[in-house]
């Protein structure tokens, strides 16, 4: 079936007459190579463009021409100050600032420093595509998005009570996220109407369907255990304790540039995301964007932009900034065996159990 992109646009969006609509994505330069998903990417935004416009009349929006920038070389690094609209040069800043609705498909995601600016804007709302690929029309972006909405609403209050949750993976390890904090609790159910634009930050990471939050970043955070990761043909295990990762166990050249990235800057051992994909249309292909969808994950690095205290000027320098997800869906590698939540009782319920969202 193919896809129905002013379905998709009203359903996410619900546009009002006289928004402003851009399209961006970033371009290969430099010492940052182009790979052939990359392509696809750009032609994906160039027709979803096309396609837009070819709606903006009966919506009575305005949509601009295709915006392209040169790519930040690292995942939600800070935007650059310069873009291109069409054919001109523009200040990427006053044409962020311009936009009421943002879609983006770039290489290195932007969903960090967009999510910022959604916070600032009244009326903008961001649809960060970070890594995706033209197959998802027919998975994670095809799902019937009222329905994900419903799923996050019934999860996150098991989040909100929460003062911790605790994961069992399917090779044995265990790991236990603080989440006393009390930060906000996010639902990326992909629903950006104009209603949900302002200080919240109406952004989603489509396809969407997730529940997320930041755990115990302060000092004292019983945040540990141990987090395996599956790169290639190995397992290796982040060793976690007070909410950072002071070790990873395993062999060979890429756990050896691993270990020395977490040695080297702090910011990167930072426990950022605890969160439950539930987009029953997402499918895993190791592509993080849908497949964190798909159930448990958690990530390391920045989370200034979930509410956290990580942010760019914890990293050595801009271009090392880094959020990061791990996926443990029941089609990956690595599945979650089991996840609680703990209350401040002492109580629990359990969540997933053998891969399987139990709510």
């Amino acid at each position: 079936m193919a896809f129905n992109l002013e379905k998709f646009f009203v359903d996410i969006f619900n546009p009002e007459k006289g928004e402003v609509v851009t399209v961006i994505h970033d371009l290969p330069h430099g010492g940052i190579s182009d790979m052939s998903r990359w392509k696809e990417r750009r032609a994906m935004a160039a027709e979803w463009r096309e396609g837009l416009s070819k709606l903006a009349g009966k919506f009575g929006v305005t949509v601009n021409p295709l915006v392209t920038y040169l790519a930040t070389g690292g995942n939600n690094a800070d935007l650059p100050s310069i873009c291109r609209i069409g054919d001109r040069e523009a200040n990427f800043e006053e044409l962020i600032s311009s936009s009421t609705i943002i879609i983006v498909m770039p290489q290195f995601s932007a969903t960090a420093p967009l999510y910022n600016y959604a916070r600032k804007l009244d009326r903008l709302r961001v649809g960060s595509m970070p890594g995706c690929q033209k197959f998802m029309e027919e998975t994670g972006l095809s799902a019937d998005y009222a329905k994900i909405a419903e799923r996050c609403k019934r999860i996150a209050p098991y989040f909100e009570k929460a003062v911790a949750g605790e994961v069992e993976f399917s090779t044995g390890h265990k790991c236990y996220f603080d989440l006393s904090n009390n930060l906000p609790v996010h639902r990326d159910d992909g629903i950006l109407h104009p209603s949900k634009a302002g200080k919240d930050g109406a952004l989603s990471n489509l396809p969407a369907g997730e529940v997320f939050v930041t755990p115990n970043e302060n000092d004292g955070s019983k945040t540990a255990g141990e987090l395996p990761h599956r790169i290639g043909n190995q397992t290796v295990v982040y060793v976690v304790k007070g909410n950072r990762i002071v070790d990873v166990k395993g062999s060979g050249p890429e756990v050896e540039k691993l270990r020395e990235e977490f040695a080297k800057d702090r910011a990167w051992q930072n426990i950022a995301e605890f969160a439950i994909g539930c987009n029953d249309k997402a499918k895993v292909t190791g592509i993080v964007l849908e497949d964190e969808k798909a159930g448990f994950h958690w990530a390391y690095g920045r989370s200034d932009h979930f509410g956290g205290k990580t942010g760019v000027k914890d990293f050595i320098s801009p271009s090392h900034v880094v959020h990061q997800d791990v996926v443990y869906a029941k089609d990956s590698p690595i599945s979650c065996k089991l996840l609680e939540v703990i209350y401040s009782d002492g109580k629990r319920d359990a969540l997933i159990k053998d891969g399987d969202i139990l709510v």
